[in-house]
């Protein structure tokens, strides 16, 4: 799969990357306008507007019923942008010590402007890396990606031992609140409690019992030992 020769504005990368995190976090390659600005954080009728410039450039089809779904070369350029900004990430995070909760914000600006040589060598550098500091996949050069079946913390019954695989970048205060008790991807979990009625779970990482809202507990990605 290549990557498109169009004439790529950064809103055009912004939107195909919308929507392709869309689509994989809902296991549906189409998604609603709605959905879109609001993951965006415009309005409906500028994600309307998008859309359409996104089909002229032939990154993406949609229909009033259907939605959006990016084509081959729109999947494409959403790999492209991913692959950037994961190495970004992980160079940040591994080569200049940035926080893993600082990384997302700045690597959103350079994805935008780092060449293909410039990513190269960052892959490089860093030993071509299959997962960020979050544990994304990072796409690899051909754009194929390397999934790992995994499914949230907030699922776990009681008893159930496990690894947490992955957290989402965006969200700059779960990621302190994590990183300050030393919980990252990797670590070993045990679910201890669940408390009725949507409460918060008790779980034993690092040999110490935390409490995790059900929020939290949601966005963490994990697999069985």
């Amino acid at each position: 799969m290549g990557i498109p020769t169009v004439e790529r504005s950064r809103a055009v990368e912004d939107y195909v990357k919308a929507i392709h995190a869309i689509a994989d976090d809902g296991g549906d390659r189409s998604v609603g306008t709605t959905a879109l600005a609001s993951h965006l954080g415009v309005t409906p009728a500028s994600a309307s507007g998008m859309v359409r410039k996104l089909a002229t450039l032939g990154l993406a089809s949609s229909s009033p019923y259907r939605g959006v779904t990016l084509t081959d070369d729109g999947e494409g350029l959403a790999l492209s942008i991913l692959r950037r900004h994961r190495l970004l990430e992980t160079f940040l995070a591994q080569r200049l010590g940035i926080p893993w909760d600082r990384v997302h914000a700045e690597a959103e600006v350079l994805e935008h402007v780092l060449s293909v040589e410039l990513e190269a060598a960052i892959a490089n550098n860093l030993g071509n890396p299959d997962r960020d500091p979050h544990g994304a996949p990072i796409p690899r050069s051909d754009l194929t990606v390397e999934e790992q079946q995994t499914f949230p913390l907030d699922q776990l019954a009681e008893g159930d031992r496990v690894r947490f695989v992955r957290i989402p970048d965006e969200r700059p205060e779960m990621l302190r609140w994590l990183a300050e008790r030393g919980i990252a991807p990797g670590v070993e979990i045990e679910l201890k409690r669940r408390e009725p009625f949507g409460g918060p779970l008790t779980a034993a990482i690092n040999g110490r019992e935390h409490q995790l809202g059900v929020e939290l507990a949601a966005a963490i990605r994990v697999e069985y030992l």
